[in-house]
């Protein structure tokens, strides 16, 4: 039996390895579907939601959902964009994401989803929330305010025994991402440039360093976020 199963992504016939998720898939036919959590080659969570599709009129994470043979998958509707909107006006205003003060501009993700769904003014209330700006590490600051809870840390920066420098702390509205203080103190400059490439948003950055690339010339200052995935 064939490896290989047909399916569509907006009417559009794919092709793809059988258990490969349909985030992935849809990737390696040239489609381009949004996910802040996920990352290639890491076991995927569906934490953000960002990449929520419609699969026989059910909503499903895209990156968590196995493609099946046959499958029809609804990406890129009025519906389904307006929800991924509404997922990142939440993630704005649950945390104090200032992009003209943040070193991230340019490169972070959350900002470059909320030029493509064309976000002028969140429809919800900022919480203004004031939550701790960690800069123990010798390294890098973790700022707990622009942290999204996407894991990418947790799951990514990890010492030579395997063991995460970040974990979750606490539960409900007073959930965090936090670094290991010991583990922080064996950390290397190449692990936390790593750390702050792989997250999403401008939640870690490495200590005195700024500006190396000037504004203006950052990855979605003149291409939008999955402009460059093609055939």
């Amino acid at each position: 039996m064939s490896n290989l199963i047909k399916f569509k992504i907006d009417g559009v016939e794919c092709m793809t390895e059988r258990g490969k998720f349909i985030v992935e898939a849809a990737l390696e036919n040239g489609i381009f579907i949004p996910t802040l959590c996920n990352m290639p080659g890491v076991k995927p969570k569906g934490s953000c939601r960002i990449c929520t599709v419609k699969i026989n009129g059910r909503l499903m994470t895209s990156c968590t959902t196995p493609v099946a043979d046959g499958m029809e998958v609804e990406s890129n509707s009025t519906e389904i964009n307006e929800l991924r909107k509404s997922i990142v006006e939440l993630l704005f205003v649950s945390g104090n994401h200032f992009c003209p003060a943040c070193e991230k501009s340019g490169n972070c993700e959350l900002q470059a989803l909320g030029y493509l769904y064309q976000m002028m003014v969140p429809r919800y209330p900022y919480e203004f929330p004031l939550r701790e700006v960690d800069a123990d590490s010798p390294y890098i600051i973790k700022d707990q305010n622009r942290c999204i809870l996407c894991k990418r840390c947790i799951k990514t920066i990890k010492d030579e025994q395997g063991r995460s420098l970040f974990a979750f702390r606490d539960r409900g509205h007073r959930l965090e991402v936090v670094l290991d203080k010991e583990l922080a103190a064996e950390m290397t400059p190449e692990l936390a440039e790593l750390a702050m490439k792989n997250c999403p948003v401008g939640s870690i950055l490495v200590k005195e360093k700024g500006f190396v690339e000037p504004i203006g010339k950052r990855k979605f200052d003149k291409t939008a976020i999955g402009s460059d995935v093609k055939l």
